[in-house]
């Protein structure tokens, strides 16, 4: 900063400060331009996962590695397809079926992509710890719960494809058919 700038700057009382920064960041304001929106282009999905923590990254990494980066909207719910089914909090399946009907009017999505994960505690808060106890009765759990979710978006958008995965606390991640 010159010393003119620092001089006037020492001699500023607190309002003529407050003054002097308003209208620096008047002055920034008037010469910002908005671009348009990225939201108000197309996406290739909607993504359903669940909540935990734990796989946050894995599901970005997965994501970015079938090279969908930017391109698909995300809904977090606990227990992913389970959230969606349970009774217990049913506002959480209509906020899943407003996601999927905004997505598809502003972003023109093609696909549902729905994620379930291992050792999720939503599981065993809605359906209790023997709907996974060990790995065959939590893969048949998480199959349930997905396939019959996958039906009712096919029935409601028949025009929707719909994925169903499974993923693991290591972060693979396998489809269920």
């Amino acid at each position: 900063m010159s010393q003119c700038c620092s001089d006037a700057l020492k001699d500023l009382s607190r309002r003529g400060f407050v003054k002097f920064a308003l209208g620096a960041g008047a002055a920034l304001w008037v010469g910002f331009r908005p671009e348009i929106s990225l939201a108000a282009g197309g996406t290739d999905a909607l993504l359903l996962s669940c909540m935990d923590y734990r796989l946050m990254d894995d599901i970005v990494r997965y994501m970015g590695g079938r090279n969908m980066t930017d391109k698909y909207d995300h809904v977090v719910l606990a227990g992913a397809s389970l959230g969606v089914l349970q009774d217990k909090n049913v506002s959480w399946g209509q906020t899943f079926w407003d996601h999927v009907q905004v997505a598809i009017d502003l972003h023109q999505i093609k696909k549902v992509i729905v994620m379930d994960h291992r050792d999720c505690g939503a599981y065993k808060v809605f359906l209790g710890a023997d709907a996974v106890k060990d790995k065959a009765t939590e893969t048949a759990s998480h199959a349930a719960k997905l396939k019959a979710l996958g039906a009712q978006i096919g029935a409601k958008y028949p025009n929707l494809a719909v994925e169903l995965l499974i993923m693991d606390l290591d972060g693979k991640v396998e489809a269920v058919a």
